[in-house]
């Protein structure tokens, strides 16, 4: 391993705090009528970031709503305890969809290898359906953030 990656393993965070923001209109929707619902995306992003020892700063669900997601945004961006975000939903392809547009602006640096390796991998599972996927990540104020599908 070169000298450089060992130092920013040493140098990185040993505990981070998570914000997973489930963006899904029906759901939203759903949550303000009092109905029960079933988010196995957003329970299965909490049970991996739980299952790996980080903490959950918290978790919303919001509608695939401009200002909605903007608002999250900046609130992630002003907490002094989110360290990555997880936008979950609003991906696709269909004019609804919106959260990659309305997080990429936030963004300082993008990481387009993730969205090629979140395809890569989705093909190797589902075929090539993964071509319609749009995962996207990128930092900001020292914050990781990333959108993938809202599908489990």
């Amino acid at each position: 391993m070169s000298e450089s990656t060992l130092r920013h393993r040493a140098e990185a965070p040993k505990r981070l705090g998570f914000a997973i923001v489930v963006v899904s209109t029906s759901r939203y929707n759903q949550l303000k009528c009092g109905e029960k619902i079933r988010d196995e995306s957003g329970d299965l992003i909490e049970k991996l970031v739980k299952g790996h020892g980080y903490s959950m700063v918290f978790r919303k669900i919001i509608p695939d709503d401009e200002r909605a997601i903007t608002e999250e945004v900046k609130n992630i961006l002003e907490s002094d305890s989110v360290d990555v975000a997880i936008f979950c939903g609003g991906t696709g392809i269909t004019l609804t969809d919106i959260t990659i547009e309305t997080v990429s602006p936030f963004m300082e640096k993008t990481l387009p290898g993730f969205g090629e390796l979140f395809r890569l991998l989705s093909y190797e599972r589902i075929g090539s359906a993964a071509m319609l996927s749009r995962a996207f990540a990128g930092t900001a104020k020292g914050k990781a953030f990333f959108c993938i599908p809202g599908s489990t």
